[in-house]
């Protein structure tokens, strides 16, 4: 699919200005997408706070407070780092929720990647409450980025709507 569900935004959107709160995204392997999907939304200055493309280990430590030493052992590409991803960007842009995802686009051979996925995490209030690897449904890199970005969208809606919007 080659297009951000927008229906899924609007669902989102719907809740969380419901809930009077808000929304804050740090990405890499998306680069960008999340922020378009959001910020698309109709008054999604009523939500999103915004978003951060972190695409390296120099960006992700310095805005992101991510370990470089246990990013340089992972090219950047663990649970560990979605999760410093989601939880600092709540406290970078002041926000109840964060996503943060990060993963592989396409292959990297030289560094033995040849399988694309993706680990994402939603925090609320600074701290994870779940997380997960995707694996990718194709090997296009913009088809993975939009298929990553899609499958985000239903995760954390998911989330939304199991209660955890409630208790602030």
């Amino acid at each position: 699919m080659k297009a951000i569900d927008e229906t899924i935004v609007n669902r989102i959107r719907d809740r969380l200005v419901a809930a009077d709160q808000t929304l804050a995204v740090a990405e890499s392997v998306t680069a960008g997408m999340l922020q378009v999907a959001f910020s698309s939304a109709f008054n999604a200055t009523a939500f999103f706070q915004g978003g951060i493309t972190a695409y390296n280990l120099g960006q992700k430590a310095r805005h992101l407070l991510l370990d470089p030493i246990h990013g340089e052992r992972c090219n950047c590409v663990s649970a560990y780092t979605a999760t410093t991803m989601a939880e600092n960007c709540c406290t970078l842009f002041s926000s109840d929720w964060g996503i943060g995802i990060t993963g592989y686009a396409s292959p990297m051979p030289e560094a033995g990647v040849t399988q694309l996925y993706a680990f994402y995490s939603i925090a609320k209030n600074k701290k994870e409450i779940t997380a997960g690897k995707i694996p990718a449904a194709s090997e296009e890199p913009l088809a993975v980025r939009y298929f990553f970005c899609n499958e985000i969208l239903t995760h954390f809606q998911a989330t939304l709507q199991s209660g955890s919007i409630v208790s602030l």
